[in-house]
């Protein structure tokens, strides 16, 4: 059982960094509001899927853990 407790608290850690980030980012002006982003308004229907930010996020990212590695 302390195992089990050891990840949830881990889980719980890392959910709440993740959190904090998406925190973060919604105050970074332009970030989810690229061109290239989906976003379709109908009438009681909103979809929005933030694809270039994606990409650019997966972007950076990948070039920090390349840096860190080498």
């Amino acid at each position: 059982m302390f195992d089990i407790g050891r990840s949830l608290i881990l889980f719980g850690v890392f959910l709440a960094l993740i959190g904090g980030l998406i925190m973060l980012f919604a105050k970074v002006p332009g970030i989810g509001k690229l061109p290239g982003d989906v976003l379709i308004q109908r009438k009681n229907f909103t979809f929005y899927f933030p694809w270039v930010t994606c990409l650019l996020i997966s972007l950076v990212l990948s070039l920090l853990f390349w840096f860190i590695k080498k």
